[in-house]
């Protein structure tokens, strides 16, 4: 057996991908070499001895892959300790209140409350609130002064009946005296009743909105002080 065709057989198993895949592959190659070297060993030519040197070389090489799938084992293992203990923290929200930036609230109890933030007068206002398949339910106009502030929906729509409890999401045209536009932040606040793994990254439940982690921008205990 060739030092060449060792190295193709450790390039097979450094790429077969994971740790545990990689260690099967170097375990069965292995036993392939040590078949053959066993083979050639019983049918070398006396009067020309094999290179024993080559061999020890290779022993070596398959000693030191050996050593680096048992390195990317431990990463591994340290990588799902990590990601266990991730999971157990976006677990940990749950009960808690947090506030988010998106536009999303949740009608319930005859309230939808969102918070908002202007970064100037907006003496030309409208407000605009759609349901979950985009329709227009509810709009108004108003005149809001710069900074923080809050607006409140009791689910009234446009038919002048009460709209069913869900999801609404709150669109904020802010204009200034001279019909400029306004730079408009909303928020909403809320406490956490679930948590959704089934997708890339983790996404709480706040009464139905759903809310990614990297839009949280608060989260509050609501534990008794």
């Amino acid at each position: 057996m060739s030092v060449s065709s060792l190295n193709g057989v450790l390039a097979g198993a450094s790429s077969s991908g994971t740790a545990k895949t990689d260690a099967a592959a170097i375990a069965e190659n292995f036993d392939s070499f040590l078949q053959l070297l066993t083979t050639q060993l019983k049918n070398q030519n006396p009067l020309e001895p094999m290179d024993t040197n080559e061999f020890t070389n290779q022993l070596v090489q398959f000693s030191s892959v050996e050593q680096t799938i048992k390195t990317n084992q431990n990463l591994e293992n340290l990588i799902n300790v990590t990601s266990g203990n991730s999971s157990a923290a976006i677990v940990s929200f749950i009960g808690k209140t947090v506030t988010a930036a998106g536009a999303s609230s949740n009608l319930k109890d005859g309230v939808a409350k969102w918070d908002y933030k202007l970064n100037s007068d907006a003496e030309n206002t409208t407000i605009t609130i759609r349901d979950a398949l985009g329709n227009i339910v509810h709009t108004e106009k108003l005149s809001l002064s710069a900074g923080k502030g809050s607006y409140e929906w009791d689910g009234k729509n446009l038919a002048g009946g009460t709209s069913a409890e869900g999801v609404y999401s709150i669109t904020i045209d802010a204009k200034d005296a001279d019909g400029a536009n306004v730079q408009t932040d909303t928020t909403v606040t809320g406490i956490v009743d679930g948590v959704d793994f089934s997708g890339s990254e983790a996404v709480l439940s706040v009464g139905g909105v759903r809310i990614g982690l990297g839009n949280i921008t608060e989260v509050k205990s609501n534990s008794a002080s």
